[in-house]
């Protein structure tokens, strides 16, 4: 399933929902179902700068050039964000993340429904996926 094709299926699921709080409901569910992220990452170096409140996210790439993102947050909400993010990320090569457009969270309404501390966190974290996936393209480079 291309990047493209898993924000068409997130978009698909967001507009089950009628309003606002079903969907910061949902959010949360699927922060709540993120596989945890080993305790080890939880640590400075993956700490994403730029959140209001702490999300970790640690990024590895398998033997296929495939990256596989885990992360946690001490935020409900902010969990289901980054949840929404993997989902829509892991498996892909780092050439597909960095030309991926992020179309999907305007059309589900998020950027406009969260407050200005948490599209800021938002940003950081689609910075730091794409940081990763530049980093894995120039390692991969060599």
């Amino acid at each position: 399933m291309t990047i493209q094709e898993k924000q068409n299926a997130i978009i698909e699921e967001f507009s089950m929902f009628d309003d606002w709080m079903d969907k910061y409901s949902y959010l949360i569910e699927l922060g709540k179902e993120l596989p945890p992220i080993n305790e080890k990452y939880k640590d400075p170096q993956h700490l994403i700068s730029g959140c209001q409140s702490r999300v970790w996210l640690q990024a590895d790439m398998d033997e296929s050039g495939k990256i596989n993102f885990s992360a946690d947050s001490d935020a409900v909400i902010t969990k289901g964000i980054v949840s929404l993010l993997i989902k829509a990320f892991s498996g892909h090569t780092p050439d597909e993340i960095l030309k991926a457009d992020l179309d999907f969270l305007e059309q589900i309404g998020l950027k406009e429904h969260l407050s200005p501390t948490r599209s800021n966190g938002l940003v950081s974290m689609i910075k730091q996926i794409r940081l990763y996936a530049q980093a894995f393209k120039l390692k991969q480079g060599k």
